[in-house]
């Protein structure tokens, strides 16, 4: 469902029609924050949003009440449509109150932002701390302790990292890859795919990605499904049904998949995956077959049958510890979240008959190419860079 927000206009932008919040007399609490008017009735989606017509094809429903928003200045609201300069105080306030770029209240001096930035970006044990990484309510204590301000909620803290897209509480792993000319001669070969994949698709050459995985196969009973109220629960303890391997073809210039499950992992079941992969595609004037240094794919029968395909086949074979330039594994993490990750199966037979119906779903519903930044000159500036 397209969601819309609204915000008040600005009352010195435009004129508006007559708020009668402005004829009521004003509270006398301390601190009052009295409702701007919205007058505008019909607005087009955010360029944000996403749908599936044009913007101007939507149309919100009408604004029955005015967003709760607090107001610098005067606490008495000027007359809807008339200037706020007029009825404001003069501000003496400094200008990092304001708010910021990102609509966020700044709230602090730039001073202290910049302190709790660094601090964030320090590891615990600097201050004497034995936990392993910060969360927010840490750092706000940490700055307090630290005189760097007096008070400051997690929230704040959040805010002020936000800002700069720091992240300390995430993790990912990296697998560091050997820098030597053999990795950079390999990269390229494989950035240069990538970077030509449309325009060898429209001469009849795909670019096509493999990788495989071995799952295994539990059923987890019984399954308590979401209700209001609770979240769905799955049962802790499950039964084991052995591990089969999922081998993924990703067409890059398009984003679709193919999958096939093996009964393991070997050059005999990996060619034959690509045999079949061939006569599904026979109208192919070849394919750029990226893949990585695994024993199957530059062992056993795999090398003969690659070299006597007619150059059909032009494997292209990715740097060793460096599979994060296989764009097959973005798509099975992509898969694997969406089809695998909260399953339950009650044999090997099931999980495959799952597969082979989740993958034609999964170009359906969310196939497309994939974003990828690395190019040719991106990576010889970094390889020049990290390279010993």
């Amino acid at each position: 469902m397209l969601e819309e927000k609204y915000s008040c206009p600005s009352h010195s932008s435009r004129e508006a029609e007559p708020c009668a919040v402005a004829n009521l007399a004003p509270l006398r609490w301390p601190a009052v924050i009295f409702p701007a008017c919205n007058t505008s009735h019909d607005r087009s989606p955010s360029p944000t949003s996403r749908s599936s017509g044009p913007g101007s094809s939507w149309r919100s429903p009408a604004v029955k009440r005015c967003r709760m928003s607090p107001r610098a200045g005067s606490a008495t609201p000027p007359p809807c449509g008339a200037s706020a300069a007029a009825t404001r105080r003069p501000d003496s306030r400094p200008s990092w109150l304001s708010r910021t770029a990102r609509g966020v209240p700044s709230g602090f001096p730039p001073l202290q932002h910049a302190q709790i930035i660094q601090l964030a970006c320090l590891e615990p044990v600097a201050k004497g701390l034995h936990i392993t990484h910060w969360s927010s309510a840490e750092l706000a204590r940490q700055a307090v302790r630290d005189g760097i301000i007096d008070a400051i909620s997690p929230r704040s803290v959040r805010r002020i990292l936000h800002m700069v897209d720091l992240q300390p509480h995430r993790t990912r792993f990296w697998k560091t890859a050997r820098l030597n000319a053999e990795f950079l001669e390999r990269a390229v070969k494989i950035l240069w795919c990538y970077t030509y994949a449309d325009h060898l698709a429209r001469h009849g050459y795909w670019v096509v990605c493999t990788d495989e995985a071995r799952f295994q196969i539990l059923e987890r009973v019984p399954i308590r499904r979401a209700i209001p109220g609770s979240i769905e629960q799955r049962e802790f303890e499950y039964k084991r049904h052995g591990t089969i391997t999922v081998l993924v073809f990703l067409i890059v210039h398009t984003g679709r998949m193919e999958a096939v499950c093996l009964p393991d992992k070997s050059a005999r079941h990996y060619t034959a995956a690509l045999r079949h992969f061939r006569r599904r595609h026979r109208h192919l004037r070849g394919v750029y077959l990226i893949h990585d240094g695994d024993s199957t794919h530059t062992g056993g029968c795999t090398p003969g049958y690659l070299s006597d395909s007619g150059h059909w086949w032009r494997p292209r074979l990715l740097p060793p510890d460096a599979s994060w330039l296989n764009q097959a594994e973005l798509l099975l993490d992509a898969f694997e979240l969406r089809y695998l990750k909260r399953g339950s199966w009650r044999s090997r037979g099931e999980f495959s008959e799952h597969i082979e119906a989740a993958w034609p779903e999964y170009n359906r519903r969310y196939a497309h190419p994939f974003d990828w930044e690395w190019t040719i000159p991106k990576m010889k500036q970094w390889f020049a860079k990290h390279a010993p």
